[in-house]
């Protein structure tokens, strides 16, 4: 490796290991590496990185594992030549919403310069929680209730937050805890998330929050960039403190620790960029800009989304963008992913991905005017749709569809369901936008190609092997020129581009939303907690009811289609 042209360096400490990349000047890929939790250190007991306690609910990792397995990683690098001198930066993600309690007095454990001693000798006494809570736990029901109401409801908190309260974000864990120990919060004086924990590893002292991590908290106020006085006092007592202040993304934080240097042979003037979480680190990864919608077409989905202009609701994450500090980022999550896509395949396709193409071939854009709703576990988004739902061309729910229809119906009415949920967060199609299709659907042409009709705009597909820490990495260089005003997009620039797979058919976004002011039934009804339908005299109608929200009826009557929202 060529010291002189240096090395940027990414680590991700997620829920199975913690890996590392380092990229060059080129932002080639030059090294990689990783310790698995499980298998690597089983002195631990984990299983997928975690404990499951007896109630189901609660859900841990020890502390001292990810500190040793850092210790285990930085000596792997070492033997096998990595030239640690030649990195001028680095930075990190972690898990998201994991909380760290650093004990009173481990600070100055921390930045002990003299100690020979690895990180987990020297750090092993300085937790007052030694089991940290993760994303996984759904312990915090009645936090999260709280939380809510201390706000004047869940729509109010995400207008502060940009989400609902969730079980697993931290500000509802930090309150279990110091509902259920007290007397370990009490001798907290610093809370650390996984990335910020992570990062006061690498720096010898505390590392501030990023307010992109930190806006999966409930608790930082998304648009002042601040903790919200509202909901920390809502949370414990003395929190603003234990959680320092927050940071914008690309900061730096300072030079790594002299523990570092002496052991690893770090360059003193190599800079510790502010770590993030593992979703902000993902979207770096995949070099969204404005505009960008990425796509995860796994088990379940998931949609990034690049905004402005954010319109916070109870479904779906707004955090603060983690590579452009006025702008902001969107995720959203969707169970029924693959998991449908497979069923039908095997339903009405025979089990073959490419009789599954053909019928999207041979079904006209728009279907006819028939869409499908498919659920077949418990939705997330939005809440607690179950179920199969099926409207013909009369806006009328029926109780099957031809095998190919069926197909069709699917595919469509899961990424008009994406792109209309996208909008209602404040995402915006403009020119230029490009979709980036990742997971294992994204393998299929004829899925993509719907895909691209529906968004209107070309859709891409990227390599997201290890994206949050590559986009760490690239965040590392990034994090060194950011001050300068060099855009991340401009520090980036020579990255490999995404390839290009479908352009959208010309007049489909029109067809589709003209078919489809069933884009209106289709926004109502994944707003709805169940659905109901109803015969009127002289018309068939639609009846969408949701728990505190809208509801719609949408008449069909002989000569048009009538949409009332009250």
């Amino acid at each position: 490796m060529d010291s002189v042209r240096g090395s940027y360096l990414g680590f991700d400490f997620s829920t199975q290991q913690v890996k590392v990349v380092a990229i060059d000047e080129d932002l080639q890929v030059i090294y990689q590496n990783s310790i698995q939790f499980d298998t690597e250190l089983p002195l631990y007991r984990t299983q997928g990185g975690v404990h499951i306690h007896n109630d189901n609910l609660t859900v841990t990792a020890p502390v001292l594992m990810w500190v040793q397995a850092l210790d285990i990683l930085l000596a792997k690098m070492k033997t096998s030549g990595f030239d640690f001198a030649s990195v001028k930066a680095l930075s990190g993600s972690g898990q998201q919403h994991g909380s760290v309690y650093w004990k009173k007095g481990a600070c100055k454990i921390l930045q002990s310069t003299s100690c020979n001693k690895s990180l987990h000798d020297l750090l092993k006494n300085c937790f007052s929680v030694t089991d940290s809570p993760v994303w996984m736990d759904s312990s915090t029901s009645l936090e999260c209730k709280h939380l809510e109401q201390s706000v004047g409801g869940a729509l109010n908190l995400s207008y502060i937050t940009g989400s609902r309260a969730y079980e697993r974000f931290t500000g509802n864990q930090i309150a279990k805890m110091f509902k259920m120990k007290t007397e370990e919060y009490n001798q907290t004086e610093r809370i650390s998330l996984v990335s910020s924990f992570a990062a006061s590893l690498f720096l010898g002292d505390y590392a501030a929050v990023d307010y992109s991590d930190g806006s999966g908290m409930n608790l930082l106020d998304i648009y002042k960039r601040k903790w919200s006085k509202q909901c920390l006092e809502a949370c414990a007592p003395e929190l603003e403190e234990k959680l320092g202040t927050p940071v914008p993304s690309m900061s730096v934080l300072g030079s790594v620790s002299s523990h570092l240097v002496r052991h690893y042979g770090f360059s003193p003037a190599c800079k510790v960029i502010a770590f993030t979480g593992d979703n902000p680190g993902s979207l770096a990864g995949m070099r969204l800009k404005e505009g960008d919608i990425a796509v995860s077409l796994g088990t379940s989905d998931t949609v990034f989304l690049w905004i402005q202009n954010p319109n916070p609701t109870v479904e779906g994450h707004i955090f603060c963008n983690p590579v452009d500090i006025k702008d902001y980022m969107a995720l959203i999550c969707y169970k029924n992913g693959s998991i449908v896509r497979e069923r039908i395949r095997n339903e009405c396709a025979t089990g073959s991905w490419e009789e599954f193409s053909s019928a999207l071939k041979s079904t006209p854009i728009g279907n006819n005017g028939n869409l499908g709703i498919f659920c077949d576990v418990m939705e997330i988004t939005p809440s607690g749709l179950l179920g199969v739902h099926r409207f013909n061309e009369d806006s009328v729910k029926v109780p099957h569809f031809s095998k190919f229809i069926e197909i069709r119906a699917l595919i469509e009415g899961q990424f008009l369901a994406r792109r209309l949920h996208a909008e209602k967060l404040g995402y915006k199609i403009i020119h230029g936008t490009r979709i980036l299709a990742t997971g294992g659907a994204s393998s299929n042409k004829d899925i993509l190609q719907v895909l691209a009709d529906v968004f209107n705009a070309p859709v891409f597909t990227i390599d997201t092997t290890n994206s949050s820490c590559l986009g760490c990495a690239y965040r590392a260089k990034h994090g060194l020129v950011s001050e300068m005003g060099v855009t991340f997009a401009e520090a980036v620039k020579m990255a490999s581009e995404p390839t290009q797979v479908v352009t959208p058919t010309p007049g489909a976004e029109q067809l589709l939303f003209l078919t489809f002011p069933k884009s209106t039934i289709l926004i109502h009804l994944i707003n709805s907690s169940f659905v109901t339908c109803q015969e009127k005299e002289g018309a068939s109608s639609l009846i969408f009811l949701g728990a505190g929200r809208s509801q719609c009826s949408c008449v069909r009557t002989s000569s048009q289609r009538v949409v009332n929202v009250w």
